[in-house]
Order: structure tokens, then sequence, then C-alpha cells
């Protein structure tokens, strides 16, 4: 956005030389018309269901006005939808020229809640002189820190007010928060196990197909790398919480949490092998689907095959 702005400035730099508004000066004024004509359709084009912002740019515009456009012209609505389109580095910038526009509280909670969309202060009356620009800075300090060393993180948020001392205010923060390293996220879950078992319960995978529930289930929380008690950990935890979220369908296939255990490690292995150039042969959906009930007998020939098709077609479960 701020690459746009410095766009629109050139432009109307150019037009008071004669290029952009008229096109090129040429001695031919029918190519001359013509240009004009295929210009303001463009900029018709542009204003086709809201405001004509070309238009509205130019006629605020004064004569002695050179340079970029002076966002305190426009209307403020406009000047923070504008602004709502920076990031954090690029808002800061724009402070120094619109300091009263770009330190605007609104504009700075947006940043906040889009990065991290859950904090406890969120909810919380907000301190004497609290600033969002300011809690911006302090979760942004606070992610870095957790990214080198998870405890200290946590330390970090807690010690300005930020997370509450509980392990379900910890779980939320880190299930809406998308800047923390998945692999040190890992080991703090791993050492956290109250933390984790709040951390399930914060998905939701009612109606989802277990392929993808997984997917969704491993986006959040990374799997280990090698096979080990905390996948056991994790797929045991992901087994209960689907049933739950799924007691008809569990009813209607006869399914069990160690049924669905049994199963989401064949997903797995099947992941694996399908998606691995180091395995030359292949899986076919037959072998798939004897193995499979081999260990679960109880699961129908038609589900199975459903579940070799998914992974066949999207892909690794634990990508």
């Amino acid at each position: 956005m701020g690459q746009g702005l410095w766009r629109v400035a050139r432009n109307q730099q150019l037009q008071h030389q004669g290029y952009s508004g008229q096109g090129y000066l040429t001695r031919d004024p029918g190519r001359r018309l013509a240009t004009n004509s295929i210009s303001n359709t463009n900029h018709r084009k542009q204003a086709q269901g809201g405001i004509d912002i070309y238009h509205l740019l130019k006629t605020r515009k004064s004569k002695e006005q050179e340079g970029f456009i002076n966002l305190e012209m426009l209307p403020p609505e406009l000047s923070f939808t504008i602004l709502s389109y920076l990031n954090a580095t690029d808002l800061c910038l724009a402070s120094c020229v619109w300091q009263d526009l770009a330190n605007d509280e609104l504009l700075w909670q947006g940043l906040c809640k889009s990065t991290w969309g859950h904090c406890s202060i969120y909810n919380k009356n907000p301190p004497l002189g609290f600033s969002f620009r300011r809690l911006y800075m302090q979760l942004d300090e606070g992610s870095l820190t957790f990214n080198a060393n998870p405890d200290e993180g946590v330390n970090y948020f807690m010690s300005k007010g930020i997370l509450d001392d509980s392990p379900k205010e910890i779980a939320k923060f880190i299930f809406c928060t998308r800047t923390l390293n998945w692999k040190k996220l890992r080991i703090y879950l791993d050492e956290r196990r109250d933390v984790l078992d709040d951390l399930v319960t914060l998905h939701n995978f009612r109606n989802q197909f277990l392929p993808n529930a997984l997917r969704e289930f491993f986006k959040h929380i990374h799997a280990p790398e090698e096979r080990g008690e905390y996948l056991e950990t994790l797929i045991t935890k992901f087994s209960h919480r689907f049933c739950a979220c799924n007691p008809d369908l569990m009813r209607e296939l006869g399914l069990s949490p160690d049924a669905v255990y049994v199963l989401c490690y064949s997903l797995i292995l099947l992941s694996i092998d399908l998606t691995s150039p180091h395995v030359k042969n292949k899986m076919s959906k037959r072998e798939f689907i004897r193995n499979t009930r081999r260990a679960a007998q109880n699961i129908s020939e038609d589900f199975v095959g459903h579940l070799y098709d998914n992974i066949y077609l999207i892909g690794h479960v634990a990508a």
C-alpha cells in the first residue's frame, strides 16, 4: 500500500509535466484525443462500485502543493482505510509524516489482534497510560524472546500483564498466534502437557473427514520428526478429541478412540509411503485396505478406501 501512495504521487507529478493525464504529447490531435478517452475510461472503471478516489484526490490538491498526497486533506475514514493496509514498520514510518493519523489506537489495535488473536489483556480494563502501539512492541518483543527461549518468552508476557498465569490462557494465546517458532513451540508443549491438553480442546473437528481433521491438528501442533512417546501422546489426544466432536459418526461407523488411533497411525505411514522419494514401490489401495482392516477389523472397506484416496489426492497429513 505504501508503494501505491508513492505511485499516485508520481502520477500527479507527471500530470503537471504533460504526460500522465493526457498521454505523451504528440503533434497529432487525433491520437491525443484517443489517449485521453482511454485514460478517462480507465478512471471510470476504477470508480465503479465506490468512491472516485482519483477525482477526489485531484480536486483536493491545491495548485501550490507538490509531491505525495497529504492524507490529512482526505476524509478521516478514507485516510484510516489507506493506513490500515500498512504493516507495523510502514505505519511507524507514516507516523513521521502523519503523526495523529498513524498513531491512532484503532489502527494499532487492529495490528495487535490480527497478529496475536488472543491475549488476556484484551479482556481487561486497560491501565492508565495504556497504548496499543506500545502493546504491539511488547508482543513483538515477547514473540522474539519465545522463539529464542519459550519459558522466558511466556514469563515476559506474564510480567507485562499480557497473559495470565493459566494453562488455558496460554493455550488460547498459542492457538491464535502465528509468529511463534514451531520447533520451539513443540519443545514447550512437550514440557507443558497441561497447556497441551487445553490446546487440544480448542480444536473443533465436528463433521470433518478424519485426514482433514488430522491436517488441521498438526497445523497448530506440529508433529515430531521421529516416532516416540510425544507422537503417541499427540495421536492419543487427537483421537479422543475427534471422537468427542463426532459422537454420532463414531456410533454409525462403530469406531472407538482406539480404532481412530490405529487409523491415524495408518494415515501417517501411508503419507510417508506415498510422498517420500526414497520409497520406490508405493503402497497400493488394495494393500492399504488389507493392512488397515487387519489392525481394525470393524472398519468398512469403503471408508478405508476413501482414506487412501484423500492421502493420494491431497497429500501428507503431517506435512
